[in-house]
Order: C-alpha cells, then sequence, then structure tokens
C-alpha cells in the first residue's frame, strides 16, 4: 500500500466508524477484463446495499482510465469509483 492509498485507508476507516460504510478491504478482487489482461481495483467498500470497487490515484493516465471503464461494462453489479486526492480533497468519479 502506497502513502495514497493509506490515507485512503484512513478515510475510509473514519467512514467505517461513523457508519457510513460496513467494511472495506484492500486489493480483495482481481477480475479478468480479456485473455492475459487483469484488474484489480484499490479497494473493496461494502455499503449496506451496495459494493462499490475504489480506485485511487494521484492523476490518472489514460490506460489506467480505460482499465475502469471497461471493467465497469464488464461487470455492472458493482458500483466503480475512481478516486484522486486533489486540491485537499477526495475527488469522485463514478462510472
Amino acid at each position: 500500500m502506497n502513502k495514497l492509498e493509506k490515507d485512503y485507508a484512513y478515510q475510509l476507516e473514519m467512514l467505517m466508524l461513523s457508519g457510513q460504510i460496513l467494511r472495506w478491504y484492500y486489493e480483495h478482487l482481481n477480475f479478468r477484463l480479456a485473455r492475459k489482461t487483469f484488474y484489480m481495483p484499490d479497494f473493496m467498500v461494502v455499503k449496506k446495499e451496495q459494493i462499490e470497487l475504489h480506485e485511487v490515484k494521484g492523476f490518472w493516465r489514460d490506460d489506467a482510465r480505460v482499465k475502469i471503464k471497461v471493467a465497469a461494462q464488464m461487470y455492472p453489479w458493482f458500483k466503480w469509483v475512481a478516486v484522486q486526492w486533489k486540491n485537499k480533497q477526495w475527488i469522485y468519479e463514478e462510472f
């Protein structure tokens, strides 16, 4: 876990303690996108009625954005969220 992921894990811990989420896991699931191509989101976030998969980046490269978009299309029963630390706050983008 890098520093940015540790910071986000702390954020998730605070959300769990306040009851906003039930649980979170780090690199818990691995998704097959194509032959020899896999994608492992950084965090699985369990809420009361939904499982969200969060990818945390300091900045987004095109290849990382393509992977999360493809995963969101292939596995639509999850909520896919890109998370970026920008201007001293967490910015969320849903797919």
